[in-house]
């Protein structure tokens, strides 16, 4: 079973360590992908300024943030777990998992990146601002440049779930051989039922912590099988069928008002 999580917009930048060796990341067959990406960024916040902040989806007053791109390679880095700051990654707390769910995390979870492709929770990286449908000048979409690299590099079969959203989903849609199960979470409030949003990242965060720490559910490898691992945790969940030849099934977790 691998499990597939998004990057958090907000990050932690780390003070001080080692910069970034981008052989010691996950797949470095990457690499060269990962550093036409990081020219690229670069050029883009450290140009025109209001162009920059348009297309990485900034305010004005994070301007700032535009510095943490400037020169990636050189800037401090820590292990992804530690950089990623936001709620799924709250909620996962890899800190506090077990020892070996520590292991599996490292074994069995990748981040997938914008910027780098993909990331083991260990791998030490900087701070950065680079979301999924940025236009980056001079490269592909995010989608178009990393599909294909992905491809080349991931498993062709086996057991995904997939607790991306939005764009980071469309990066890597899964195996071609395996099975994707898509996770996500609506409120049933009066028999009518809403997607959330942030209370679905912290939802999701949440199961990713629960199947890291059960042992058992490392050797699922159907959807069925996973599904009931969800459910014994104690949530509601409704597996659907894919929509179509290719598409990722649906693991909805219901939360009742």
């Amino acid at each position: 079973m691998l499990l597939l999580l998004p990057p958090s917009e907000g990050k932690t930048a780390p003070d001080a360590g080692p910069p970034v060796d981008l052989d010691a990341l996950a797949h470095p067959a990457l690499r060269p992908v990962r550093e036409a990406r990081l020219d690229a960024l670069r050029a883009l916040s450290t140009g025109d300024q209001a162009a920059a902040l348009k297309e990485l989806k900034l305010g004005p007053r994070s301007a700032a943030e535009l510095a943490l791109n400037a020169d990636l390679l050189a800037a401090p880095a820590a292990p992804a777990w530690r950089v990623y700051t936001g709620v799924l990654f709250e909620r996962l707390a890899l800190g506090t998992l077990s020892a070996a769910a520590r292991r599996r995390a490292q074994e069995r979870v990748l981040v997938v990146s914008a910027l780098w492709g993909v990331l083991r929770p260990g791998d030490v990286v900087p701070a950065y601002r680079c979301p999924a449908g940025a236009r980056l000048p001079g490269v592909p979409t995010a989608k178009a440049h990393w599909r294909p690299a992905l491809d080349a590099v991931l498993p062709a079969d086996g057991l995904v779930v997939d607790l991306r959203s939005g764009a980071y989903r469309d990066l890597w849609p899964g195996p071609a051989e395996g099975a994707t199960v898509a996770v996500d979470v609506v409120r049933e409030q009066n028999g009518a039922r809403t997607v959330v949003s942030h209370d679905a990242k912290a939802t999701r965060g949440a199961v990713a912590r629960a199947l890291l720490e059960d042992g058992g559910a490392s050797r699922v490898r159907r959807p069925e099988g996973l599904a009931e691992r969800v459910a014994r945790a104690g949530w509601d969940v409704e597996l659907e069928p894919a929509k179509g030849p290719g598409d990722a099934r649906r693991l909805v977790v219901v939360e009742r008002a």
